[in-house]
Protein backbone atom coordinates (compact mmCIF):
# COMPACT_ATOMS: atom_id res chain seq x y z
CA UNK A 1 0.00 0.00 0.00
CA UNK A 2 1.45 3.38 -0.98
CA UNK A 3 2.12 6.00 1.64
CA UNK A 4 -0.99 8.11 2.05
CA UNK A 5 -1.82 11.05 4.30
CA UNK A 6 -3.38 10.08 7.62
CA UNK A 7 -6.80 11.40 6.59
CA UNK A 8 -7.03 9.26 3.46
CA UNK A 9 -9.38 6.25 3.34
CA UNK A 10 -7.66 2.85 3.31
CA UNK A 11 -7.29 1.27 -0.09
CA UNK A 12 -9.66 -1.69 -0.39
CA UNK A 13 -11.78 -3.24 -3.06
CA UNK A 14 -15.54 -3.26 -2.39
CA UNK A 15 -17.31 -6.56 -2.79
CA UNK A 16 -19.96 -6.98 -5.45
CA UNK A 17 -23.51 -7.46 -4.22
CA UNK A 18 -25.21 -10.61 -5.34
CA UNK A 19 -28.34 -10.29 -7.42
CA UNK A 20 -29.83 -13.37 -5.82
CA UNK A 21 -32.91 -12.70 -3.66
CA UNK A 22 -32.27 -12.90 0.08
CA UNK A 23 -34.88 -15.61 0.50
CA UNK A 24 -32.76 -17.89 -1.65
CA UNK A 25 -29.99 -17.97 0.91
CA UNK A 26 -29.98 -20.98 3.19
CA UNK A 27 -29.61 -19.22 6.52
CA UNK A 28 -29.30 -22.52 8.35
CA UNK A 29 -26.06 -23.29 6.61
CA UNK A 30 -23.43 -21.35 8.47
CA UNK A 31 -20.27 -21.79 10.38
CA UNK A 32 -20.27 -23.43 13.77
CA UNK A 33 -22.30 -21.40 16.27
CA UNK A 34 -21.32 -20.99 19.90
CA UNK A 35 -23.66 -20.25 22.81
CA UNK A 36 -23.35 -16.73 24.18
CA UNK A 37 -21.36 -16.39 27.38
CA UNK A 38 -23.39 -16.74 30.59
CA UNK A 39 -22.92 -13.07 31.42
CA UNK A 40 -24.99 -12.11 28.40
CA UNK A 41 -27.92 -14.41 29.16
CA UNK A 42 -30.99 -12.75 30.69
CA UNK A 43 -32.25 -14.43 33.87
CA UNK A 44 -35.63 -16.13 33.81
CA UNK A 45 -36.86 -13.50 36.30
CA UNK A 46 -35.56 -9.96 36.28
CA UNK A 47 -36.07 -8.27 39.68
CA UNK A 48 -37.50 -4.75 39.65
CA UNK A 49 -35.36 -1.71 40.24
CA UNK A 50 -36.85 -1.14 43.69
CA UNK A 51 -36.85 -4.28 45.86
CA UNK A 52 -40.08 -5.01 47.67
CA UNK A 53 -42.46 -3.45 45.12
CA UNK A 54 -43.02 -6.39 42.78
CA UNK A 55 -40.87 -9.10 44.28
CA UNK A 56 -42.58 -11.41 46.78
CA UNK A 57 -42.13 -10.21 50.37
CA UNK A 58 -43.06 -11.68 53.72
CA UNK A 59 -44.27 -9.28 56.41
CA UNK A 60 -43.77 -11.04 59.71
CA UNK A 61 -45.24 -9.60 62.91
CA UNK A 62 -42.67 -8.53 65.50
CA UNK A 63 -41.56 -11.28 67.84
CA UNK A 64 -43.03 -10.95 71.31
CA UNK A 65 -42.65 -12.51 74.75
CA UNK A 66 -45.79 -13.31 76.81
CA UNK A 67 -45.77 -11.57 80.20
CA UNK A 68 -47.94 -11.75 83.31
CA UNK A 69 -47.38 -9.44 86.28
CA UNK A 70 -50.50 -10.46 88.19
CA UNK A 71 -48.51 -12.73 90.55
CA UNK A 72 -45.86 -10.19 91.53
CA UNK A 73 -45.57 -9.60 95.26
CA UNK A 74 -45.95 -6.11 96.67
CA UNK A 75 -42.21 -5.81 97.35
CA UNK A 76 -41.48 -6.78 93.74
CA UNK A 77 -43.46 -3.87 92.31
CA UNK A 78 -41.90 -0.43 91.80
CA UNK A 79 -43.37 2.47 93.72
CA UNK A 80 -46.07 4.04 91.53
CA UNK A 81 -48.44 6.96 91.86
CA UNK A 82 -51.37 6.12 94.11
CA UNK A 83 -53.74 7.85 91.71
CA UNK A 84 -53.40 8.39 88.01
CA UNK A 85 -53.37 12.01 86.79
CA UNK A 86 -56.35 13.39 84.91
CA UNK A 87 -55.79 13.81 81.18
CA UNK A 88 -57.83 15.41 78.43
CA UNK A 89 -57.30 15.31 74.69
CA UNK A 90 -57.90 18.85 73.44
CA UNK A 91 -57.22 18.42 69.72
CA UNK A 92 -56.59 15.71 67.13
CA UNK A 93 -55.46 16.02 63.51
CA UNK A 94 -54.66 13.68 60.64
CA UNK A 95 -50.98 13.63 59.64
CA UNK A 96 -49.89 12.06 56.33
CA UNK A 97 -46.35 10.79 56.77
CA UNK A 98 -43.34 10.72 54.46
CA UNK A 99 -43.54 6.90 54.37
CA UNK A 100 -46.99 7.04 52.80
CA UNK A 101 -48.94 5.98 55.89
CA UNK A 102 -51.22 8.18 58.00
CA UNK A 103 -51.52 8.78 61.71
CA UNK A 104 -53.64 10.94 64.00
CA UNK A 105 -51.74 13.21 66.35
CA UNK A 106 -53.52 13.77 69.68
CA UNK A 107 -52.46 16.54 72.06
CA UNK A 108 -53.17 16.14 75.77
CA UNK A 109 -53.42 18.43 78.77
CA UNK A 110 -53.26 17.14 82.34
CA UNK A 111 -53.42 18.19 86.00
CA UNK A 112 -49.88 17.01 86.87
CA UNK A 113 -47.73 19.38 84.79
CA UNK A 114 -48.08 22.09 82.16
CA UNK A 115 -46.53 20.10 79.32
CA UNK A 116 -48.33 19.09 76.13
CA UNK A 117 -47.94 15.32 75.93
CA UNK A 118 -48.88 13.53 72.71
CA UNK A 119 -50.39 10.31 71.43
CA UNK A 120 -49.41 9.27 67.90
CA UNK A 121 -52.26 7.01 66.83
CA UNK A 122 -52.13 4.67 63.83
CA UNK A 123 -55.60 3.55 62.80
CA UNK A 124 -58.86 5.51 62.79
CA UNK A 125 -60.64 3.04 65.12
CA UNK A 126 -58.61 4.10 68.16
CA UNK A 127 -60.46 7.05 69.66
CA UNK A 128 -60.11 9.37 72.64
CA UNK A 129 -63.00 9.35 75.10
CA UNK A 130 -62.28 12.85 76.34
CA UNK A 131 -62.04 14.24 72.81
CA UNK A 132 -65.32 12.65 71.69
CA UNK A 133 -67.20 13.89 74.76
CA UNK A 134 -69.78 16.56 74.04
CA UNK A 135 -68.86 20.12 75.01
CA UNK A 136 -71.86 22.27 75.95
CA UNK A 137 -72.63 24.95 73.38
CA UNK A 138 -70.26 23.72 70.67
CA UNK A 139 -71.31 23.46 67.04
CA UNK A 140 -70.58 20.70 64.56
CA UNK A 141 -67.90 22.92 63.06
CA UNK A 142 -66.34 23.30 66.51
CA UNK A 143 -66.19 19.53 66.87
CA UNK A 144 -64.57 19.05 63.49
CA UNK A 145 -62.00 21.78 64.19
CA UNK A 146 -60.85 20.06 67.37
CA UNK A 147 -60.82 16.68 65.63
CA UNK A 148 -63.90 15.05 67.20
CA UNK A 149 -65.14 13.64 63.91
CA UNK A 150 -65.50 10.20 62.33
CA UNK A 151 -63.92 9.29 59.01
CA UNK A 152 -62.13 12.00 57.02
CA UNK A 153 -62.66 15.70 56.62
CA UNK A 154 -63.35 17.12 53.17
CA UNK A 155 -64.46 20.48 51.76
CA UNK A 156 -68.14 21.06 52.39
CA UNK A 157 -68.53 18.57 55.24
CA UNK A 158 -71.06 19.80 57.82
CA UNK A 159 -71.35 17.00 60.38
CA UNK A 160 -68.86 15.34 62.72
CA UNK A 161 -70.83 12.08 62.45
CA UNK A 162 -71.00 9.63 59.56
CA UNK A 163 -74.40 9.49 57.83
CA UNK A 164 -76.01 10.96 60.91
CA UNK A 165 -75.04 7.97 63.08
CA UNK A 166 -73.35 8.50 66.46
CA UNK A 167 -69.69 7.63 66.82
CA UNK A 168 -68.85 4.13 67.96
CA UNK A 169 -65.78 2.01 68.59
CA UNK A 170 -64.54 -0.89 66.52
CA UNK A 171 -63.35 -3.91 68.52
CA UNK A 172 -60.22 -5.86 67.59
CA UNK A 173 -59.20 -9.29 68.90
CA UNK A 174 -55.45 -8.65 68.58
CA UNK A 175 -53.78 -6.68 71.39
CA UNK A 176 -52.54 -3.44 69.84
CA UNK A 177 -48.91 -2.40 69.69
CA UNK A 178 -48.00 0.37 72.15
CA UNK A 179 -44.76 2.28 72.59
CA UNK A 180 -44.13 4.66 75.50
CA UNK A 181 -41.54 7.07 74.12
CA UNK A 182 -39.84 9.87 76.04
CA UNK A 183 -38.89 13.03 74.18
CA UNK A 184 -35.28 13.15 72.97
CA UNK A 185 -34.43 16.34 71.10
CA UNK A 186 -30.83 15.33 70.52
CA UNK A 187 -31.59 11.88 69.14
CA UNK A 188 -34.71 12.79 67.14
CA UNK A 189 -33.85 16.25 65.82
CA UNK A 190 -30.14 16.95 66.29
CA UNK A 191 -28.94 13.65 64.70
CA UNK A 192 -27.17 12.53 67.87
CA UNK A 193 -25.34 9.20 67.74
CA UNK A 194 -25.19 9.03 71.54
CA UNK A 195 -28.49 7.16 71.76
CA UNK A 196 -30.93 5.17 69.61
CA UNK A 197 -34.06 7.13 70.56
CA UNK A 198 -34.71 8.41 67.03
CA UNK A 199 -34.19 4.95 65.58
CA UNK A 200 -36.62 3.42 68.10
CA UNK A 201 -39.27 6.04 67.32
CA UNK A 202 -38.97 5.35 63.58
CA UNK A 203 -39.07 1.59 64.10
CA UNK A 204 -42.16 1.79 66.31
CA UNK A 205 -43.95 3.87 63.67
CA UNK A 206 -42.92 1.40 60.95
CA UNK A 207 -44.25 -1.60 62.89
CA UNK A 208 -47.54 0.13 63.66
CA UNK A 209 -48.01 1.20 60.06
CA UNK A 210 -47.38 -2.38 59.00
CA UNK A 211 -49.88 -3.68 61.57
CA UNK A 212 -52.45 -1.00 60.60
CA UNK A 213 -52.83 0.06 64.21
CA UNK A 214 -51.06 1.09 67.37
CA UNK A 215 -50.17 4.01 69.62
CA UNK A 216 -46.96 5.83 70.49
CA UNK A 217 -47.45 7.80 73.71
CA UNK A 218 -44.93 10.62 73.41
CA UNK A 219 -44.07 11.98 76.85
CA UNK A 220 -42.32 15.31 77.25
CA UNK A 221 -39.66 14.14 79.70
CA UNK A 222 -36.38 14.98 78.02
CA UNK A 223 -33.19 13.38 79.25
CA UNK A 224 -34.84 10.66 81.34
CA UNK A 225 -36.82 13.38 83.05
CA UNK A 226 -33.99 15.81 83.93
CA UNK A 227 -34.51 18.28 81.06
CA UNK A 228 -32.42 19.27 78.06
CA UNK A 229 -30.01 21.59 79.90
CA UNK A 230 -29.07 18.98 82.49
CA UNK A 231 -28.87 16.36 79.76
CA UNK A 232 -26.23 18.40 77.92
CA UNK A 233 -24.24 18.66 81.15
CA UNK A 234 -24.47 14.87 81.40
CA UNK A 235 -23.07 14.63 77.86
CA UNK A 236 -20.01 16.60 78.97
CA UNK A 237 -19.56 14.22 81.89
CA UNK A 238 -19.83 11.30 79.49
CA UNK A 239 -17.00 12.79 77.43
CA UNK A 240 -15.03 12.83 80.68
CA UNK A 241 -15.51 9.08 80.97
CA UNK A 242 -18.81 8.62 82.84
CA UNK A 243 -21.72 6.54 81.58
CA UNK A 244 -25.34 7.70 81.39
CA UNK A 245 -26.29 6.60 84.91
CA UNK A 246 -23.10 7.88 86.55
CA UNK A 247 -23.49 11.28 84.86
CA UNK A 248 -27.06 11.69 86.12
CA UNK A 249 -26.08 10.74 89.66
CA UNK A 250 -23.14 13.18 89.66
CA UNK A 251 -25.60 15.95 88.69
CA UNK A 252 -27.71 14.96 91.74
CA UNK A 253 -30.48 13.45 89.64
CA UNK A 254 -31.92 9.94 89.84
CA UNK A 255 -30.56 7.44 87.35
CA UNK A 256 -34.00 7.58 85.71
CA UNK A 257 -36.45 10.35 86.70
CA UNK A 258 -39.16 9.37 84.23
CA UNK A 259 -42.74 8.66 85.28
CA UNK A 260 -45.33 6.69 83.34
CA UNK A 261 -48.55 7.58 85.16
CA UNK A 262 -49.47 10.03 82.39
CA UNK A 263 -48.92 7.32 79.78
CA UNK A 264 -51.24 4.95 81.66
CA UNK A 265 -53.93 7.64 81.87
CA UNK A 266 -53.61 8.44 78.15
CA UNK A 267 -53.92 4.74 77.23
CA UNK A 268 -57.07 4.50 79.34
CA UNK A 269 -58.50 7.52 77.55
CA UNK A 270 -57.79 5.78 74.23
CA UNK A 271 -59.78 2.72 75.34
CA UNK A 272 -56.97 0.31 76.20
CA UNK A 273 -58.24 -0.61 79.67
CA UNK A 274 -59.56 -4.09 80.37
CA UNK A 275 -58.30 -7.62 80.03
CA UNK A 276 -57.68 -7.56 76.28
CA UNK A 277 -54.38 -5.89 77.02
CA UNK A 278 -51.61 -4.48 74.86
CA UNK A 279 -48.32 -5.53 73.30
CA UNK A 280 -45.64 -3.21 74.68
CA UNK A 281 -42.65 -2.26 72.53
CA UNK A 282 -39.80 -1.97 75.02
CA UNK A 283 -36.41 -3.40 75.96
CA UNK A 284 -37.01 -2.63 79.65
CA UNK A 285 -39.03 -5.27 81.54
CA UNK A 286 -39.39 -2.88 84.50
CA UNK A 287 -41.42 -0.55 82.30
CA UNK A 288 -44.19 -3.15 82.07
CA UNK A 289 -45.37 -2.75 85.67
CA UNK A 290 -44.94 1.03 85.50
CA UNK A 291 -47.19 1.28 82.42
CA UNK A 292 -49.83 -1.05 83.85
CA UNK A 293 -50.54 1.43 86.63
CA UNK A 294 -51.09 1.13 90.40
CA UNK A 295 -54.14 -1.13 90.03
CA UNK A 296 -53.24 -2.76 86.70
CA UNK A 297 -55.56 -0.42 84.84
CA UNK A 298 -53.66 -1.46 81.70
CA UNK A 299 -52.71 -5.10 81.15
CA UNK A 300 -49.52 -5.83 79.21
CA UNK A 301 -49.99 -9.21 77.52
CA UNK A 302 -46.75 -9.32 75.53
CA UNK A 303 -43.41 -7.52 75.43
CA UNK A 304 -41.89 -6.85 72.03
CA UNK A 305 -38.13 -6.23 72.14
CA UNK A 306 -36.66 -3.44 70.01
CA UNK A 307 -33.28 -4.74 68.84
CA UNK A 308 -30.94 -2.00 67.52
CA UNK A 309 -30.60 -2.10 63.74
CA UNK A 310 -26.81 -2.24 63.99
CA UNK A 311 -27.08 -5.42 66.08
CA UNK A 312 -29.57 -7.03 63.69
CA UNK A 313 -27.41 -6.29 60.64
CA UNK A 314 -24.00 -6.98 62.11
CA UNK A 315 -23.05 -3.30 61.96
CA UNK A 316 -23.90 -2.89 58.27
CA UNK A 317 -26.81 -0.52 58.99
CA UNK A 318 -28.05 1.62 61.84
CA UNK A 319 -26.21 4.05 64.08
CA UNK A 320 -22.42 3.74 64.07
CA UNK A 321 -20.42 5.43 66.84
CA UNK A 322 -18.36 4.66 69.92
CA UNK A 323 -20.87 6.56 72.04
CA UNK A 324 -23.87 4.48 70.99
CA UNK A 325 -22.11 1.24 71.90
CA UNK A 326 -21.38 2.51 75.39
CA UNK A 327 -24.95 3.75 75.75
CA UNK A 328 -26.44 0.41 74.72
CA UNK A 329 -24.11 -1.51 77.04
CA UNK A 330 -25.28 0.66 79.94
CA UNK A 331 -28.94 0.04 79.06
CA UNK A 332 -28.40 -3.70 78.82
Amino acid sequence: MPDLPYHASPNFKASTLSSEHISHYDLTQSTTQHAPPPTLLSPAFTPPGTPGIHTPTVNRPPRSIPVDTSNLLANQRPKLLEELPEVKCVVRARIPTTSGSEMFLHMYQNNADNKEHLAIVFGSDIRSRSLDATVPGETELDRMIRGAYVGRLYPGRTSSKVDGEPMHDSQSHTPPLVRIHSECYTGETAWSARCDCGEQLDEAARLMSQAHGGVIVYLRQEGRGIGLGEKLKAYNLQDLGKDTVEANLMLRHPADARSYGLATAILLDLGFGGQEGIRLLTNNPDKIVAVEGPNREIVVRERVAMIPISWRTGGKQGIQSDEIEGYLRTKV
